[in-house]
């Protein structure tokens, strides 16, 4: 039977750090007597005697519940439900790395979520990665008996990640050596049928999603491209205030692993040479790369201090021989063999040679990189990322003042309303969205009630709006709750027009403060 882990009561991060201090402080001993001396009680000691108990580490589990990020659900175990904060938080990273890729060269593609058997034996993943994957088959007898008269396969994998696919898409047309480098990225969900006692909130999961891209390039551009990559991780980990991160070279495996020694030797040679001209730090994994080549892993800590991959550089000189991919080159031999040259007789000659496929995920699991920013920020989100980033409190429930709300919150949506009735866009004109969150309290409770609830749930600005704001068609808004960049002070109480305030907001936003 499958049970889901008990939430804790729903206070907040330091209500729950206060009670578990009283608890501690109430059960602990007044007397010690093995060590033959009576001790003083805490309640007795002198303040500066004392050592006050360190606080729990934050789980990302309780903060998803209490800021209504996700849950789980025992009909699909390991597989995280995202409700629509959480939803907000996991589309804003990956709209940043959208952005990244325009500046970093990547094209997105959408590929199969099942493949047949035959594409997981061709790649390797069927020998090697058969006990980590699912199998899909219809439990229709009438689709078994077409699929025999068919001769059709029968039999499906769910991808337990896409660089299968991106072969596909690479060997779908002819390429030259002026193509390359051609890189690909994917958000495709991906399963991996890992065990029930290791699943975990959002760190340990079997349906996820990867900014998963992979690299298709000349044996001469790998350190090149190792080190763009090297790059996209530092800016994004630097965005994120993520760190430090250490550096691990994995090695190839003791055994079950594909290619020649000299494959392996070759690539694992690459790797060392780009992560020397990195300037970080790294260590060796021994043994510990992938089935069909070495890596580079990103190696973060979370609030308890346990290690968790996230970003990992994975350098494969065995897909692209299963699949037989090439592209036409002069010189074909030393182009291959990674090297350069002006011998005009050898450029004469022209053939195919076999790219290299670099593997390459920045976040790594989406999901698992939540958890650590969950965990790393504990209710304090940057603007950009906060699902929460304003809420419009009303003075009170006359007309005016609910309609202006109601307005002011379209503004701040990019709805345009025009005379059209309340909730209706107005009749031919396009929503062009804002991609703020904003919320509004119409209750009518007192306002100072509902401005210490906006602050509890972390909302990033307070807006305001009574009968003066209706006659002067502003707002008031109080932004503390947006981390301060660079010490400069955040403005408690302003007054402004909604206009204003989305230019402010959105300032904010894509300054990723």
């Amino acid at each position: 039977m499958l049970f889901l882990r008990a939430p804790r009561w729903p206070w907040t991060s330091q209500q729950v750090v206060t009670r578990q201090i009283r608890i501690r402080q109430h059960r602990q001993p007044r007397l010690n007597l093995n060590q033959g001396r009576l001790q003083q009680c805490s309640s007795c000691a002198r303040p500066s005697e004392t050592t006050p108990p360190k606080p729990p580490a934050a789980d990302h589990r309780d903060l998803g519940l209490h800021q209504e990020l996700f849950t789980t659900s025992i009909y699909s175990p390991g597989s995280p439900i995202f409700l629509p904060n959480g939803a907000r938080i996991f589309n804003r990273l990956v709209q940043f790395l959208r952005k990244q890729y325009v500046r970093y060269g990547f094209q997105e593609v959408i590929t199969p979520t099942i493949y047949k058997k035959a594409l997981w034996a061709k790649s390797g993943h069927l020998e090697n990665y058969a006990d980590d994957m699912y199998t899909v088959t219809s439990s229709s007898p009438s689709r078994a008996a077409d699929s025999r008269e068919t001769g059709e396969e029968n039999e499906y994998g769910l991808k337990p990640m896409n660089c299968p696919g991106h072969c596909l898409i690479f060997a779908s047309q002819t390429r030259s050596y002026r193509d390359l480098p051609i890189r690909y990225a994917d958000f495709s969900p991906l399963h991996r049928n890992e065990i029930s006692g290791a699943l975990s909130g959002l760190t340990r999961v079997r349906r996820f999603h990867q900014d998963d891209g992979h690299i298709f390039c000349r044996p001469v551009q790998i350190e090149d491209e190792i080190r763009k990559t090297l790059d996209f991780i530092r800016v994004t980990y630097g965005v994120l205030r993520l760190g430090p991160y250490r550096l691990a070279l994995s090695t190839r495996p003791a055994e079950n692993y594909m290619g020649s020694l000299e494959d392996w030797d070759q690539a694992e040679s690459s790797l060392k040479r780009a992560l020397d001209a990195c300037g970080q730090e790294w260590t060796v994994n021994e043994g510990d790369g992938a089935f069909y080549g070495p890596k580079i892993d990103v190696v973060l800590s979370d609030s308890e201090g346990k290690e968790h991959q996230t970003a990992t550089i994975q350098l494969d000189f065995q897909l692209p021989r299963r699949f037989e991919l090439e592209y036409q080159t002069p010189a074909p031999e030393a182009e291959q063999r990674g090297e350069k040259t002006t011998d005009p007789d050898q450029l004469a000659i022209s053939g195919l040679a076999r790219p290299v496929l670099i593997h390459r995920a920045v976040l790594g699991s989406v999901e698992r990189l939540m958890a650590l920013l969950i965990e790393d920020y504990n209710g304090k989100w940057p603007f950009w990322l906060n699902p929460r980033q304003g809420i419009i409190l009303t003075v009170n429930d006359t007309e005016p003042v609910l309609k202006w709300a109601r307005d002011t919150q379209n503004v701040l949506l990019g709805i345009p309303t025009g005379n059209a009735a309340d909730g209706e866009a107005a009749d031919g004109l396009t929503s062009s969205p804002t991609g703020l969150a904003v919320d509004v309290d119409f209750s009518a409770r007192s306002l100072p009630l509902k401005v210490r609830e906006a602050k509890t749930k972390g909302y990033g600005m307070i807006i305001v709006i009574g009968p003066k704001n209706v006659a002067k068609e502003s707002v008031t808004v109080d932004a503390t709750g947006v981390p301060a960049v660079d010490d400069k002070p955040v403005p408690k109480s302003v007054e402004m027009t909604p206009e204003e305030l989305v230019h402010f907001m959105q300032s904010k936003v894509n300054a990723y403060a």
